[in-house]
């Protein structure tokens, strides 16, 4: 169990908490949750001691060890892969050089030997035999092969080396995980194998993640960093987000009696409590859910981009012939005789490992790039707009305000119009006045969606729009696609992003290419995930 008493923190005149009171418990995975710049990392950063509150305390329970995910992927580049994951105790990887180094003396003395004894029983009891293969059944579930497991960390690519640093925190039953966005460069087969690892885990989970599948699939309660308070919630992101667009519309409803507003919240709670998956987490959040009451649910303070797309004219028949595209990129084959045909309706996601490949498709198709060979037609009717996964080039060197640097994509150019596309996104008043060029990553991201929803195409592709994105804005642009009435060619790694938006399936491999009529999920059941 961990107490967070009374913690504030303040930089300067800016106040992240003040006065937060909580209680984490084990057998729960809480959500961190909150607009970015809200301070979700900073309080796990709170929480493992790496920054002091000005007020307050955190309690762990005697004897509980937490565990916390590094985030620097060079601090272990000079040890073994499993010494490495081993690390994560410290107090037994303490024990094995200690004792590796007693046993080691020319001069091994009777105060040794009682010395290793004593070494030994807490060897034991830290499960000290098991270790090499508990690390190893850790690094195996994540993806990282047996034959990498003695190499030196700087020997693998940075993917496997943020499994590494994941295997390192889950190491050795701690009683206290702190994850700070476990996700990244995770393959959807290491995100299911860490889903069923931290549903098991019998100890304590908190987590940061933009992730909402997996906040959906592993968390009993959601921690919300919302007006310098963080408030604890039951149930899911979904849960959550939900009964906040519902606490905000009975706010507007105040009319409404409130036998109206007790009956839509029972019923809002039992169709979420018979939606739960049979997991351990569903389980306990489902007894959760009924005994919440009115008060309970409260509206949120974030504010939401809308993101809505409105094609000018409806797709004919043709849309999309692609045949036998191929290109070499620095002498490596990423297209090898690609065809397709997308029909009328296609929301068409490109999944899979191959991310160079279905990048260079997206820009083939953008007329960005030249294939090798092949050839691909659009439809006459057909106009299309394109986010590309790097939009560096709409931005760097460009010394415009927003207003203007919207203004270059638009046949309207008055600045009222234009700063009703910039507000929809968040950039209102002097906002809309900002450079371009000193926008963050999920600034530029929301102008590119403005300058897409200007466009008023029929086909949109989009190349991990998601990407820099937070929760709000992820959430957002996932409704706008759903409800987008014409053809999305699409890639992403977030999963509800994918399952909630695609009817059809297509992933580039070395062998060819897989294309199903089907949803993401029921794509990974066919291929066994």
């Amino acid at each position: 169990m961990i107490n967070i008493l009374n913690v504030s923190l303040r930089y300067g005149e800016r106040k992240l908490f003040e006065d937060v009171n909580l209680k984490f418990t084990p057998g729960n995975c809480y959500g961190v949750i909150g607009a970015n710049g809200a301070g979700k990392s900073t309080f796990l950063k709170i929480l493992s001691g790496e920054i002091e509150p000005n007020t307050g305390e955190v309690v762990v329970a005697p004897g509980t060890r937490m565990s916390v995910l590094k985030q620097d992927h060079y601090e272990y580049d000079q040890y073994e892969v499993l010494e490495t994951v081993i690390m994560g105790n410290k107090r037994l990887y303490d024990i094995i050089k200690e004792k590796d180094a007693l046993y080691a003396k020319p001069d091994f003395s009777d105060e040794d030997g009682i010395k290793a004894s004593e070494l030994e029983c807490e060897f034991a009891e830290l499960n000290g035999w098991e270790a090499e293969s508990e690390a190893s059944s850790l690094l195996q579930g994540l993806g990282i092969d047996t034959d990498l497991h003695y190499k030196k960390v700087e020997e693998l690519s940075g993917g496997e080396k943020v499994k590494v640093l994941l295997a390192q925190a889950l190491f050795g039953n701690p009683g206290i995980l702190v994850l700070d966005e476990p996700t990244n460069h995770l393959d959807i087969k290491s995100i299911n194998w860490l889903e069923e690892f931290l549903i098991d885990f019998e100890g304590t989970v908190i987590v940061v993640s933009h992730d909402r599948h997996f906040l959906n699939k592993v968390c009993t309660h959601m921690a919300d960093v919302d007006f310098g308070k963080i408030k604890l919630y039951v149930g899911n992101y979904d849960f959550w987000y939900e009964s906040s667009q519902l606490a905000l519309q009975m706010a507007k409803d105040q009319n409404k009696k409130k036998e109206e507003k007790i009956k839509e919240l029972q019923e809002f709670i039992a169709r979420f409590s018979a939606n739960a998956s049979k997991s351990k987490q569903a389980t306990s959040r489902k007894k959760l859910l009924d005994k919440i009451n009115l008060d309970d649910i409260q509206p949120s303070s974030r504010r939401y981009p809308y993101v809505g797309f409105k094609p000018e004219r409806e797709v004919g028949n043709d849309i999309l012939t692609v045949e036998g595209l191929t290109k070499t990129i620095d002498g490596v084959k990423v297209l090898d005789n690609v065809s397709f045909i997308v029909s009328k309706g296609d929301k068409i996601a490109f999944v899979g490992h191959n991310e160079i490949a279905n990048t260079t498709l997206f820009k083939i198709l953008s007329g960005e790039m030249e294939p090798d060979s092949g050839s691909y037609k659009w439809g006459i009717t057909i106009t299309t707009s394109y986010f590309p996964k790097d939009n560096s080039e709409f931005f760097n060197g460009v010394d415009l305000s927003l207003v203007d640097w919207l203004r270059q994509f638009s046949e309207e150019k008055s600045e009222s119009y234009l700063r009703g596309f910039l507000g929809k996104m968040l950039f209102s008043g002097e906002e809309a006045l900002k450079k371009a060029n000193v926008l963050s990553g999920g600034e530029k991201v929301r102008c590119m969606l403005s300058k897409m929803m200007l466009s008023t195409a029929n086909v949109l592709m989009l190349d991990q729009p998601t990407n820099h994105l937070d929760l709000e804005s992820i959430t957002a642009l996932n409704n706008g696609l759903k409800d987008y009435k014409s053809n999305i060619l699409f890639t992403s790694h977030d999963h509800q992003f994918i399952e909630t938006i695609a009817n059809r399936i297509i992933e580039i491999k070395s062998t060819g290419i897989i294309d199903k009529k089907m949803t993401y999920d029921e794509y990974l059941e066919s291929i066994g995930l």
